[in-house]
């Protein structure tokens, strides 16, 4: 594809603050090209559009507002409606850094691609909260990292809030589905399954604030969980025993307790030096010790969700005759 037109994708839940960073940060691109923002305000009770009124002027903006049904339904309704034929999907908690586009662009022009996505980073007006979940989330250290492994380039699974694909990818495919979580990496194993690639663009980073506190992310990471059992069942060729890593490793932190109180001291020790490793790391990277201590916080909320989400999820497929979306129908919305 040789004459790359650019449309960001960005669907909006009653977060017009959000949208005012994100609009504020795309409008201070160093790319000289002009590329559209496609904004889809999904049923919100508190609308942004006096907030992107403002940047009218600025910027190149389509906005729709249309009856809630869920954001993967809402970056499909962008995508039918945009005018590039080049997406870029953003969750609205993002900011963009200055060289995006640049860097996207440089990146397709190199190695074409239908379908690509980028990491994220902390900000640094992040909270220290915000840091940690954003650490554990990234870090190879945890389930995060799986993902962002340079290793992996050719093989990543692009998730939402950072998400590159061609118009032509799109129509093959159909866009995404009404699970959620779990839509992205349902797309990408659709993406493959209809003969394109995906890769890792290791520059064409956002900063992804998750908008998130302990309670919210527990939350989330357990959904996480839940998903995962489906999408095996729905691909079964994506199926890996590192899915049962958090599930796992809650269960051996919890046999080792009773374990260390009989005088079998050895379980307990190998939890405690795995720890200090999430604490090194996360102080080397992040340069903050409150940081790097609530990252061994954040690490036990997310095996903690996810692990017992998955377990959950898992016992409820495999002993019912039921479809997922019956089973589990606070995970998926509904379509009219």
């Amino acid at each position: 594809m040789r004459n790359l037109s650019f449309s960001f994708i960005i669907p909006v839940f009653n977060r017009p603050d959000e949208i005012q960073e994100l609009l504020e940060s795309l409008s201070k691109q160093d790319f000289t090209k002009p590329f559209e923002i496609v904004i889809v305000e999904d049923g919100s009770a508190l609308s942004s559009e006096k907030v992107i009124a403002n940047f009218k002027e600025k910027l190149q903006i389509s906005y729709y507002q249309k009856d809630n049904s869920g954001p993967g339904d809402s970056r499909n309704y962008g995508m039918q409606r945009a005018k590039g034929n080049y997406f870029i999907v953003l969750d609205s908690d993002c900011i963009i850094p200055s060289k995006y586009l640049t860097e996207a662009e440089k990146e397709l022009k190199k190695r074409f691609v239908h379908c690509y996505g980028g990491p994220d980073a902390a900000h640094e007006s992040f909270s220290l909260v915000q840091k940690a979940i954003n650490y554990v989330m990234t870090s190879l250290f945890t389930t995060g990292g799986i993902r962002g492994n340079k290793k992996a380039l050719d093989k990543f699974q692009p998730r939402s809030f950072n998400m590159g694909i061609s118009k032509e990818a799109f129509e093959a495919t159909g866009g995404f589905g009404n699970i959620h979580p779990g839509e992205d990496p349902d797309l990408t194993f659709r993406i493959w399954n209809a003969g394109y690639n995906t890769r890792l663009f290791p520059n064409a980073f956002v900063y992804h604030k998750r908008r998130i506190d302990w309670s919210k992310f527990y939350k989330q990471v357990n959904k996480f969980g839940m998903v995962r059992p489906i999408l095996n069942k729905w691909h079964p060729k994506t199926k890996k025993l590192t899915y049962w890593f958090p599930t796992l490793f809650i269960i051996g932190l919890l046999i080792s307790i009773p374990l260390y109180i009989f005088g079998i001291v050895w379980p307990v020790w190998c939890y405690g030096i795995y720890f200090l490793l999430i604490f090194a790391d996360s102080l080397v990277k992040n340069k903050n010790i409150a940081i790097a201590l609530l990252s061994i916080y954040a690490t036990l909320i997310q095996f903690v969700g996810y692990g017992w989400g998955f377990l959950k999820s898992t016992f409820l497929l495999n002993f019912s005759n039921k479809e997922a979306e019956e089973v589990l129908p606070k995970l998926f919305f509904k379509k009219d």
